[in-house]
């Protein structure tokens, strides 16, 4: 199961002079994590690199930021993937100390800056939803009501008209099983709605 993070979560590595200064973060698109790095660019005025990587989705990137190519982005993001991670930001910082990594020592110092971080971050599973709409009968909505709340469903709103119409939503895994569970204990008094 995908999970994402709770909240930001730093680190910081010194290797042979260079200063490697780590976050992974909750990030839901493309735009909020251009505007994350920017503001890392105009915080640390001093910095050799920012380079960071993004895992959202079809939203994804991975930025070297100067380093040699493939040596910084691409490693972290391949961090983030085998954590099975989504909606996830990670940044590296780089301060140059004078010192020449190398290609490899450059992998290892950003994979292990974004692997450092991961180690004290709370991962939280990531549920998908499903909205769903529905009319009854008044004589219904009692029923509808009990079991959407037995089932853990989150009710968006009640529209009384001619009929009740709930919407609301649950956990993917959960809504054919709700759905039937409905069908039956409504006797086909239920109409569902796009």
């Amino acid at each position: 199961m995908p999970q994402t993070l709770a909240a930001a979560v730093h680190s910081e590595l010194l290797i042979k002079k260079s200063r490697f200064l780590g976050c992974v973060q909750p990030m839901a698109d493309r735009a909020s994590a251009q505007k994350v790095v920017a503001e890392l660019r105009a915080r640390h005025p001093g910095a050799a690199h920012v380079c960071w990587a993004l895992l959202a989705g079809g939203q994804s990137a991975a930025v070297d930021d100067g380093e040699p190519g493939g040596t910084a982005g691409r490693p972290m993001l391949d961090v983030l993937r085998h954590q099975d991670l989504e909606g996830v930001l990670a940044t590296v910082v780089r301060y140059y100390g004078g010192v020449r990594l190398g290609a490899g020592g450059l992998v290892r110092a950003y994979t292990d800056s974004v692997a450092q971080a991961l180690l004290k971050a709370d991962k939280v599973p990531i549920v998908r939803l499903t909205a769903l709409r529905c009319q009854v009968p008044y004589a219904q909505e009692g029923l509808i009501r009990r079991e959407l709340e037995g089932t853990g469903a989150s009710l968006q709103g009640v529209v009384h008209g001619a009929l009740v119409e709930f919407v609301f939503s649950l956990p993917e895994a959960a809504a054919a099983a709700l759905v039937a569970r409905l069908n039956e204990a409504c006797h086909g008094r239920i109409g569902w709605l796009e």
